[in-house]
């Protein structure tokens, strides 16, 4: 068995992976640039834009793997920190609710100011900002015990713009950064999605957990082709062999197989035959040979119709890293 802590604080001190905690619809994003000043310990890292702490239990299960993420040669590579359900969940508040001072924030001069929870019922993730601005904190009371969405107080929450802090059963992720306004983009690097129509959502049917597991966490490691946002770079070669390891300790042996077995025959010059029509198995073979295509050349045309998904079997093209 993988130690998801060592695997945890080794992702932790690479600056080219990405996190993320929270479900579709209701998610904090962390992330930094390389020359980017950094506090913290293993467990921990802190910029001015954000931080994140990763504190997994010993039931915790890591589980890497990889999905087609949209058209042509694009991937997704993740580790998801995995938690039986009854594990996972939190509070699950339906309402606004106001928690007290944030005694654990990830800096010393936040501890004071107070978290309020904004009730949208995320069984895994407790969604909160974080302020000491009074004004605001009168809101809050004004509508405290109601359903955020039946409140006028989401609009000043952009405006004001207070810190979110999402916290888990494996940790917690605080953004610093301006929350952008109705038009605007979430900014590079820290930032959360709050996308109501999505919370509920589950997996997709290409990502390989557990019956009875939940995803509580994502680490995204170095991609061979993409940064941490996404932003195309020159294929890495090194980087593809680095995830193929993290695959070898904390992937699914089958699948892994399945990879090796298809990189051998294609490479053999041997058509497909008997390959898996399962989604997570049809997602394994669909990125072997576009990474494939990135290493050997043009996907063979007996094996094209594998590499080539339809679109319920993609991830969305913006997924963190799909390089």
């Amino acid at each position: 068995m993988v130690d998801a802590q060592e695997l945890g604080r080794e992702l932790l001190g690479d600056p080219a992976t990405g996190w993320s905690m929270g479900p579709p619809g209701a998610i904090a994003e962390f992330a930094r640039d390389p020359g980017e000043v950094v506090d913290g310990d293993g467990s921990t890292v802190v910029t001015a834009r954000g931080g994140i702490r990763l504190e997994p239990p010993p039931t915790v299960l890591p589980v890497a793997y990889e999905t087609p993420a949209g058209s042509g040669l694009h991937w997704t590579q993740a580790v998801a920190f995995c938690l039986p359900h009854a594990e996972a969940r939190r509070a699950g508040r339906t309402t606004v609710t106001q928690l007290g001072p944030d005694a654990d924030a990830l800096r010393a001069d936040d501890r004071g100011a107070v978290l309020v929870d904004l009730g949208l019922g995320t069984p895994t993730v407790d969604a909160c900002v974080r302020t000491d601005d009074a004004e605001l904190l009168a809101l809050v009371g004004a509508h405290a015990g109601q359903p955020l969405f039946a409140t006028s107080l989401g609009a000043e929450l952009v405006a004001r713009s207070p810190h979110r802090v999402f916290l888990t059963a494996v940790g917690r992720v605080e953004v610093y950064a301006p929350i952008p306004g109705p038009d605007g983009r979430s900014p590079l690097g820290p930032h959360t999605h709050l996308l109501p129509h999505l919370i509920g959502r589950g997996p997709a049917p290409t990502v390989p957990i557990r019956a009875g597991q939940v995803a509580v966490a994502h680490a995204y490691p170095a991609h061979p082709a993409a940064d941490h946002l996404g932003r195309p770079h020159p294929f890495d070669a090194d980087r593809l062999a680095e995830f193929d390891a993290v695959l070898d300790v904390a992937g699914d042996p089958l699948l892994r197989a399945l990879k090796e077995s298809v990189r051998d025959a294609v490479r053999a010059g041997r058509v497909p035959v008997d390959l898996p029509e399962d989604p997570v198995g049809r997602a394994v073979v669909a990125v072997t040979l576009r990474q494939l295509a990135r290493t050997d050349g043009p996907t063979p045309d007996a094996w094209r119709p594998h590499r080539d998904l339809p679109a319920e079997l993609l991830d969305p093209a913006g997924d963190p890293n799909a390089g």
